[in-house]
């Protein structure tokens, strides 16, 4: 493994490629060489969507919410058409669109990590992910702004969303020439246009009210296993946030390199944060936070995001799954309902794979031996020979609760269909998506 950079200093920019030469046969072009479109499309920052709507989550879309839409417009048919044609060959799609940005726009390149096999899709997917909902206006807007003011942390600027858009045209025509034409163009333009748009303004108007980023003290650091640890921080200023969202962190031996982890606790007096990690094989931060985190160390923040919180206007159950360090934003909404004096009831079944895996089991119990209302049930596969939505079915019925699910995409995408096979409508199942949990906890 390299040698990490110093504490957030900007490693220098690597010299850009030689420029993209035209192909020199009627063979199409070879990877990294100049998409044979015409003048890259001007992107002009209009809004035809309002830039107003609900708060949600940052990078993560929250499917579970977005009703289909029964007539698509000509512009999303087209769209949709591109990304099924692009699909097989993503991974091209993305090295093709960076190599556009960073040649045509060399300029933009400090902006990202310099290792960048883990981060380089994240931006073109969500791109694509919101150029799939254009349709959907509510579900879209509130995708676009949260992601809006996340970007800030990358120091991503107005004038840089033209140039992204010019690249993303210019790869998608690459590898989707069998079916794009002037009208594909002009949707992607249109869409674009809006998808940037939303998301500057979202921004600029974060920017009044909000830092970019928060600095973060390490203050305590508990390893409970040798590879998970609770560690605690002092932000350098108030943290505004509610149980069950999550948010993004950057340690200082991989500048721009954020994952996402929840928060551990509900909002506290003393304005601590907590957050479990655990460390995964070649995950650099995660690795970086259990075994090389000390208190004093000092962390980046970025914004507190995430929609699975605890509806306080209704007296449903509340049904939570957590498996392996999940049990976070759990512990979370546990503790937001007993603040507000609630006494409703709370099933929480905490689900690992071997009885060392449990290593809050114990902060959970005396959770419960204070509430009455609370109900802990650990599920161990290897001792119940049952995965945790199966140990779910056995009990119930949970047509009264509204369901949350934290941890392990497999265990998100199996808790969901067990909580819908048990009557749970979708629109109160919580959870945050699982093409985001792929990368989140390394």
């Amino acid at each position: 493994m390299p040698e990490p950079p110093a504490p957030f200093d900007r490693p220098r920019s690597p010299e850009p490629p030689e420029p993209f030469q035209k192909p020199r046969s009627p063979e199409p072009p070879e990877p990294f060489q100049k998409p044979p479109s015409p003048e890259p499309p001007a992107f002009r920052q209009t809004s035809p969507l309002p830039a107003s709507g609900p708060s949600g989550p940052e990078p993560r879309m929250p499917a579970q919410r977005s009703a289909p839409t029964p007539q698509p417009s000509p512009d999303a048919v087209l769209i949709r058409r591109t990304m099924a044609e692009v699909g097989p060959v993503a991974d091209k799609v993305t090295s093709y669109f960076y190599a556009l940005l960073f040649v045509r726009h060399p300029d933009l390149r400090p902006l990202f990590p310099a290792a960048m096999d883990t981060q380089r899709d994240r931006l073109l997917k969500a791109l694509l992910t919101a150029a799939e909902h254009i349709d959907n206006t509510p579900v879209l807007v509130d995708y676009l702004q949260n992601l809006g003011r996340g970007h800030r942390k990358y120091g991503t600027r107005p004038e840089h969303y033209p140039a992204v858009g010019e690249c993303l045209i210019g790869s998608l025509s690459r590898f989707a020439s069998a079916i794009w034409d002037s009208e594909t163009e002009a949707a992607w333009v249109r869409a674009y246009t809006t998808i940037s748009q939303v998301m500057i303004d979202a921004a600029a108007a974060d920017e009044l009210r909000a830092p970019a980023w928060w600095y973060a003290e390490v203050v305590a650091h508990d390893l409970r296993t040798p590879d998970i640890a609770v560690i605690t921080v002092r932000p350098d200023q108030p943290y505004p946030f509610l149980a069950g969202q999550y948010t993004s962190l950057e340690t200082p031996w991989w500048p721009r390199i954020w994952r996402h982890y929840s928060f551990a606790s509900a909002p506290r007096s003393d304005g601590l944060l907590s957050f479990h990690v655990k460390a995964v094989p070649a995950g650099w931060v995660s690795n970086a936070l259990v075994h090389r985190a000390r208190p004093g160390d000092i962390i980046r923040l970025g914004p507190p995001a995430g929609s699975m919180t605890v509806d306080h206007t209704t007296d449903n159950g509340l049904l939570c799954l957590g498996g392996g360090t999940g049990i976070a934003p759990i512990k979370a909404l546990v503790e937001d309902v007993a603040e507000h004096g609630e006494r409703r009831p709370v099933e929480v079944f905490y689900g690992a794979r071997t009885d060392h895996d449990l290593y809050d089991i114990d902060t959970m119990l005396r959770l419960q031996q204070s509430h009455p209302w609370l109900a802990v049930r650990p599920v161990v596969d290897q001792q119940a020979h049952l995965h945790l939505p199966d140990a779910v079915r056995e009990y119930g019925p949970w047509n009264e609760y509204d369901a949350y699910l934290s941890g392990p995409p497999g265990m998100i995408r199996s808790g969901v269909d067990a909580l819908r096979e048990a009557g749970i409508p979708s629109d109160r199942i919580r959870h945050d998506s699982v093409e985001e949990l792929v990368a989140a906890g390394d």
